[in-house]
Parts: structure tokens; sequence; C-alpha cells
């Protein structure tokens, strides 16, 4: 085992994962309407540690109401929710895997508002609507921009104080911090915008809030694009550059991070995150709940719903895909930044075969893989690394129907193919996250003072 690179311990500056595979970000609507965390929630991310996993990269994780994507996710905004997030952790601990708490904010990229942000617009870098499906928002203040760089740093501080193993910042995909980051989206004219580093501020700013706020010994990395592709829409800016990117990564590295997360795509879901196929049956039966959430969205599911009209969009999806693969999609983005950087990499997108796992950390390319599709198939895949198989039985098929459900039911593997067909099996494995139940009390116990 020690000669196996999967198996190698991969050494941060103050941490130590076990393996060379992380499960990457990935979630479903496990927890309260408040954005405290549930039993399910820890059953979802125990079930990765349990199945092999060097560490479990969070769900993304809002450091503020407004930041939430959907409802129903986690968020780390509040004291009170240290002692919930610290049972997580030690949850994942008992099986020796490390928890990163991934920090996020939606900005204008806030699928279904939710109670907390029925009335609010979102903010975000610019006043521009979100392309891809329309959604609303208005640029940052000066002053929110402050406020948020401070709840970004106060989330960090909860992390830590919670037991957890670092954080990560989620700099990629078309959240916030891209919003700032992409020359195809940020459009402001202040201190904020204009150069690339002007649009990198926002992002180092959080890592020196951050620094400054948990010291220089708790583990804190960044994931960021190697390539926004922010033309998805043909007619859009494509954003920034691997060049830009490799410029980016280096600032993250001087401003104290420990490791960079490369991934690719200046929204989410985007042609080339995740790689794979789009089921267009499965995306009509749940992007009915976004309908109310942009000024594109009817157009989306018109174009989703009838046959005639599906080949405008698939063009539209597809055009990027052609000459990428669907393992490793942006590798040679993670490889560039390699080379200018000192700090770890960690490449995402589409990992699912052990030799090429080797490969590409044998060859320098990356320190380790992040996955999450290929784990919500098999759970156990990195044992199955470890009993010397390449590849499962029953692999991913990357269909990404477990993301196109992910607004409307719960999160799991929804292709059937893998069941033998027994549609019952495979929503008993999609229902098993939430087992065991937690314990119930009653209306008085709930009322009780302490």
């Amino acid at each position: 085992m020690s000669e196996d690179i999967i198996f190698t311990p991969l050494r941060f500056r103050s941490l130590e994962v076990k393996n060379r595979i992380f499960r990457s970000n990935v979630s479903g609507r496990f927890d309260n309407e408040d954005g405290s965390v549930t039993q399910a929630r820890i059953n979802w991310e125990s079930k990765f540690a349990r199945g092999g996993v060097g560490a479990v990269i969070s769900s993304f994780t809002p450091v503020t109401m407004a930041g939430r994507i959907v409802a129903n996710y986690a968020t780390i905004h509040r004291d009170d929710y240290i002692p919930l997030w610290a049972k997580l952790g030690e949850a994942v601990h008992t099986h020796g895997a490390k928890f990163i708490l991934q920090l996020s904010h939606s900005g204008r990229q806030l699928d279904l508002p939710g109670i907390s942000n029925q009335h609010r617009r979102p903010l975000s870098s610019t006043n521009a609507r979100e392309t891809l499906h329309g959604f609303p928002c208005r640029a940052m203040t000066s002053q929110e921009i402050d406020a948020t760089i401070e709840a970004f740093a106060q989330g960090a501080w909860r992390a830590r104080e919670a037991g957890l193993d670092g954080v990560e910042l989620h700099a990629a995909n078309g959240y916030l911090i891209t919003q700032f980051l992409s020359s195809g989206i940020n459009d402001r004219s202040d201190r904020y915008g204009g150069s690339l580093q002007n649009r990198a501020r926002f992002l180092i700013e959080i890592i020196q809030a951050i620094r400054a706020r948990v010291g220089s010994s708790f583990h804190v990395q960044v994931k960021t694009n190697g390539a926004d592709y922010n033309n998805v829409i043909p007619w859009e800016r494509e954003g920034n550059t691997l060049a830009d990117a490799v410029e980016v990564c280096k600032w993250i590295e001087a401003a104290g991070a420990d490791a960079i997360h490369v991934s690719i795509g200046s929204l989410f879901p985007h042609p080339l995150n995740p790689p794979g196929e789009f089921s267009f049956e499965t995306v009509v039966a749940s992007y009915d709940t976004m309908l109310s959430a942009g000024s594109r969205t009817l157009l989306n599911y018109l174009l989703f719903r009838y046959r005639l009209l599906r080949p405008i969009f698939r063009w539209v999806w597809f055009r990027m895909k052609k000459g990428r693969p669907v393992e490793g999609v942006s590798l040679e983005e993670a490889r560039a930044i390699k080379r200018a950087v000192r700090i770890p990499v960690i490449s995402t997108g589409g990992y699912q075969s052990a030799a090429t796992i080797r490969r590409i950390i044998g060859e320098g390319a990356c320190d380790a893989v992040s996955m999450a599709r290929a784990l919500i198939a098999n759970n156990d895949l990195v044992q199955r690394y470890a009993a010397g198989e390449d590849m499962p039985d029953r692999p991913c098929t990357y269909c990404n129907k477990c993301l196109l459900n992910v607004v409307k039911n719960p999160i799991g593997c929804y292709e059937s193919s893998r069941f033998g067909g027994d549609y019952d099996a495979m929503v008993e494995e999609i229902l098993s996250v939430y087992r065991p139940h937690p314990e119930l009390v009653t209306s008085d116990q709930a009322l009780a003072p302490d």
C-alpha cells in the first residue's frame, strides 16, 4: 500500500490527509430552513468518509443567509451552529477522514430564493443578470463588500472553533467570488473592477481577513477556475483565460493559501462541469421548480420540454465539449497551475479510474483529485482501489441525473440501469441517507428552557 501513490499521505503546511482522494463539494437539500445542520447531513457526509476518502470537502456552505443557492443548505453564519458542525466533523473523523468546510456565497447565482431571500435582490459584482437562467442581481456597495469579507472570516473562525480541519473558499463555477474575478462578468469601475489585479482584490482580501482571524496554522485552500469559458451563451464574453488563472493562483499563494483546487467554468452547471450527458427527461421533471427564479427560465424549460426545440439547447450546451475528455476535463489547466505555484494542487473533473489517477499524480500534473459523482455511484470506491480494482463493476455513467434532480428531489444516483432496472432498489438507496432518523422530541421538550 505504501508504494501506491493514491494511498500516500498528502502533506499540506499544517494538515495531513491520509490519501489523495477528496470528496468534492456536492450536496442535497438535507438541512433545516434556518441553515442548521441535520442528522441527514451528518449521514450524507459520513458515508463518503466511511468509504475511504482522505478528506470530505463539505457542500456549498454559505457564510450568510443571503448567500444560499437554495433553501435547506446548511450555513455557517451563526455562532450557535458551531456545535452542530462539530458533531458533523466528529462523525467524519471517526473514519479517519478530514473535513474541510467550503465557505461560499451564491451572489447572483441563486437557483431558489427560499423564504430568507424571497424579497431581496441578490448581491453581485454587477447589475447584469446571470446569463443562463436570467437571475436578477445588483452590484454590491463598498460597505456590502466589507461586510461580506468579514462574513467569510467569521465563517472560517467558526469552522476552526468547531474542530474542523480547514476551509475552502469557493471561487469557481459562477458563484460570488467568480463574479468578481471574471472579466466576462465583472463590469465594475471601482477598485474591485477593471484590471485582473482589481478583480482579484475581493478574493485576496477574503484570504487576508481569514488569516488575520484564524492565524497561520489553520488550513485554507481555494477552489478556482482554470479558465472561465463564460461564453456558454455564444455572444457572451469568454472571461478569464488560463493565463489569467495562473496569475490569480500566484496571488492566492502569496496571500497565504495552503492549496489550490482547480475547476472550470464560470457558471454551474456548465457544459464542462460536470462533464458528461444531459438528460432532457430528468431536467423537465425538476426544472419547473425554478420557473419563477429568472427571466430566462421559461425559455429554457420550453427548450428542454419540446423535442423539436431540444437540438437548439444541445448545440449550445455540447459545442464546448468537443475534444474534451470526461475524465480529467480540466486536467491541463491544473497542470499549468501546478507548474506555477509551490503549494499542492487538487484537480477535479470526472475522475473514476484508479489507473488514471495514479498516472496524473505520478507525472506531477496535480497532487490529488477530487470527485463527487463517481462516489455517489459507489461510496466505497476508494476501498475498491485499495483492493486492487481500477474501476467498479457498476461505474458512474456520467449521466448527470444526480445533479439534474437536486433542486427538486433528494440527491443520489438516479441511473436505474445501475440497479438492474429496479426502481424501488434505486429509491431505497437514495433514501438511505435519512436513516438513522434523529431522535424525536415532544413539543413540550422542544420548548423547555435549557
